[in-house]
């Protein structure tokens, strides 16, 4: 009873519930007592870690945090509160913000997931490549959500093992970026040195390409945060160059650039459009994709993401135009939760794929015949034009396989890029994603910091509706040019990151 009560304590303080009954039967933790003796209870343990990621709560918030407070999307007017906070960078609502209280804490959730694998994952008697393979992505696990922790919050409480007892809840922050980084890469490396790379992407799950990708990731924002003089991370002791060194070893080996870590499994896809197919989940380009399909009994194992995007029309079934094609393809309509900001819609080039295919301003009938459209005067049936990143002709009601995308090789191959500057190789990836777009080649012979500025430029486009954008303008020191946040007269130690949710603060007052 004694291990019940404790893991039943721990459900208490991480999801902040003020009232808990002690004589209820334990949900959310396994007890060691039952657990970890067999290949399937190990599957389970690490499905387990990942499952905290498609929480409603947490991956609806990926766009809220990721998108919402940026140039890229709006939101509808009778919003909530805490999503037109975002929104309009009310920070006096931050620390009590639903949606940054919710992905604090399953953050966190599944960090202690991730901690109870490695706990235990070494001593479990199954077949040791599984147990590499279990144990690899528990370490990734845990480094992925340190990270998107620290860009958000900035210095976050470390959690080194599993959380059991009360007192151990209250462990304190990191004392400075470092300490958060030097865990985020050793993890990585580890998990790189005990995963295979996968023949076919298995949804939901990573590899050790993966594993690359994150590591490329993390050096490459805490390089550029340095180099621009984000606070915390101006303070930090690795050096810019070694870092922007690092990111480009580490995407270079996910590109096959690196002959002792070959794989084909990852790549560019030609066809813009094949990426977001819904169908294609175990495409080239989907290193690390959400776990969603419209057969799952309840929304988490299924998606509502399209719902967010598509606008409200009539409540009925409707029809896109497939590119350049007289292919047209059905979707239901949605409840306009995130609004395409028309400035930046005006913003693309007119010839950009990205928008003539993946942003739609014209509906249409089964047969092909223009049914509604946007019209920029405000006269057209269509609020806005609305991104078709996630679109399901085979939708269920409201059941679809719309997923988001958390790591995807065009990602990783300008994290290369931006890293390397203006070398061959960098420009032939950003020549080869602007051609896939339809646009001309960069200039040539650009100096380091302007090549670095175009593929800065280039990822908003690239990137947009896929939860990225505040990340890029955060680590490039750019948050005091938001509109909202100069109308609102901010300061930089007001706006470089979320304050951490007060109701954690009141679990944990070591966090203050």
């Amino acid at each position: 009873m004694k291990t019940k009560i404790y893991f039943l304590i721990l459900i208490c303080s991480v999801l902040g519930f003020t009232a808990c009954n002690l004589d209820e039967e334990p949900y959310g933790f396994y007890s060691e007592d039952n657990f970890y003796k067999t290949e399937g209870d190990a599957k389970a343990a690490i499905n387990y870690a990942y499952a905290t990621l498609t929480y409603i709560e947490y991956s609806r918030a990926l766009f809220f945090i990721g998108d919402m407070p940026t140039e890229i999307i709006t939101t509808k007017g009778d919003a909530s509160v805490d999503n037109r906070a975002l929104n309009t960078w009310r920070i006096d609502n931050f620390d009590t913000n639903s949606t940054l209280v919710n992905f604090f804490k399953y953050s966190y959730i599944a960090i202690n997931r991730a901690n109870a694998v490695i706990k235990k994952m070494p001593d479990t008697n199954i077949d040791q490549s599984l147990k590499d393979q279990y144990l690899g992505e528990a370490y990734f696990l845990r480094a992925y959500n340190y990270f998107c922790l620290s860009r958000n919050f900035g210095l976050v409480s470390m959690h080194y093992g599993v959380v059991e007892t009360l007192a151990q809840t209250a462990a304190p922050l990191a004392k400075d970026m470092d300490e958060i980084y030097d865990l985020m890469i050793d993890d990585c490396k580890k998990a790189e040195e005990l995963l295979p790379v996968y023949t076919t992407p298995i949804m939901g799950r990573t590899d050790r390409a993966g594993a690359q990708a994150l590591l490329a990731k993390i050096y490459l924002y805490a390089a550029s945060a340095k180099k621009n003089n984000v606070p915390l991370y101006k303070d930090m002791n690795k050096e810019v160059n070694t870092m922007y060194e690092e990111a480009a070893k580490y995407a270079g080996r996910v590109m096959g650039l690196d002959t002792n870590y070959p794989q084909s499994t990852y790549g560019f896809e030609n066809d813009i459009l094949k990426i977001y197919d819904v169908e294609n989940f175990a495409g080239k380009e989907n290193i690390f994709l959400m776990s969603m399909d419209r057969t799952g009994e309840s929304e988490g194992q299924y998606s509502k993401i399209s719902k967010m995007f598509l606008p409200y029309i009539d409540g009925a079934t409707i029809w896109l135009k497939q590119g350049d094609t007289n292919t047209y393809i059905k979707s239901h309509d949605g409840w306009g939760e995130y609004r395409t900001e028309i400035d930046f819609y005006n913003s693309f080039a007119n010839n950009d794929k990205r928008k003539t295919y993946l942003i739609v301003d014209k509906i249409y009938n089964q047969n092909g015949t223009l049914n509604v459209e946007w019209k920029a005067d405000g006269s057209g049936k269509i609020p806005y034009p609305f991104s078709r990143k996630y679109i399901d002709p085979n939708f269920d009601g409201d059941k679809t396989s719309t997923r988001p995308f958390l790591i995807r090789y065009t990602d990783i191959a300008m994290v290369y890029a931006e890293a390397a500057g203006p070398t061959t190789a960098a420009y032939s990836v950003i020549n080869f994603i602007r051609n896939r777009a339809g646009l001309g080649s960069l200039a040539p012979n650009l100096s380091v910091d302007a090549f670095r500025e175009k593929v800065y430029e280039e990822r908003k486009f690239e990137f947009a509706f896929e939860g990225d954008r505040m990340y890029d303008i955060r680590r490039w020191g750019r948050i005091g040019d938001i509109k909202e946040v100069k109308d609102a007269g901010l300061s930089e130690s007001q706006y470089t990151f979320y304050p951490i949710p007060q109701s954690e603060i009141n679990l944990n007052p070591s966090l203050r």
